[in-house]
């Protein structure tokens, strides 16, 4: 009894298999990168550093919003516990607003004790890529490399990606308390958020803040 010849895949069943491939690859990569997200927001570096960079937020006529503040606070602890001697407060301007993120950041830390000599402000940049960018350049001038990035927990892996990027030796102390860790719901929202996030700025190396949405009051 003669053996039936094998049964060869057509054409439309290879296009189903690729795009079954090529979903599960990007499900992976998508899943992988969201626990990455997650894990990095959990990961509390306190190593000494040259400076503790706290990323900006909004602010309102010179006062930092509340997501700002929490990010604020936690910069002072960590600058009272000796984590590094300076604090550098990041952020620009909108049309019209006659302080910066950076002013406003920096004023409310020094009302709240930290001496002046110990603030630096960097106003420059209006997201989170060019403010790193800035601040890159400006401690590299004074001969520092090493910091420590305050942002909020879901934020920490892209500022990560984008400070190392730029040149600092970075690790992360996300503040975890304020607006962004207040219930579950929120908290996966920017972890969805900042998933989209990440991979667009690891594809095409733009800020992509309006997808991530970490700046927002």
């Amino acid at each position: 009894m003669s053996t039936p010849p094998p049964i060869r895949p057509t054409k439309a069943t290879w296009v189903r298999r690729a795009v079954f491939g090529t979903v599960v690859v990007l499900a992976l990569v998508i899943g992988g990168t969201a626990f990455r997200v997650w894990q990095v927001a959990r990961v509390d570096d306190r190593a000494s550093a040259d400076v503790i960079v706290v990323l900006g937020a909004a602010q309102y006529n010179g006062k930092p919003s509340e997501v700002f503040q929490a990010r604020l606070l936690h910069a002072k602890m960590l600058y009272e516990t000796g984590v590094a001697k300076t604090v550098v407060t990041t952020g620009g301007n909108k049309a019209g607003d006659r302080f910066t993120e950076a002013d406003a950041g920096a004023k409310w830390l020094r009302e709240a004790g930290v001496p002046r000599a110990s603030t630096m402000v960097v106003g420059e940049g209006s997201d989170t890529l060019g403010s790193l960018r800035a601040v890159a350049a400006a401690v590299e001038k004074r001969g520092w490399h090493s910091a420590v990035v305050v942002s909020d927990p879901w934020h920490s892996l892209r500022a990560v990606t984008m400070a190392d990027d730029s040149g600092l030796d970075t690790r992360s102390s996300p503040t975890h308390s304020g607006p962004m860790v207040q219930t579950r719901e929120r908290q996966a929202m920017y972890i969805y958020r900042e998933t989209g996030a990440l991979l667009f700025y690891l594809l095409t190396r733009s800020p992509a803040d309006e997808i991530g949405g970490t700046t927002v009051g």
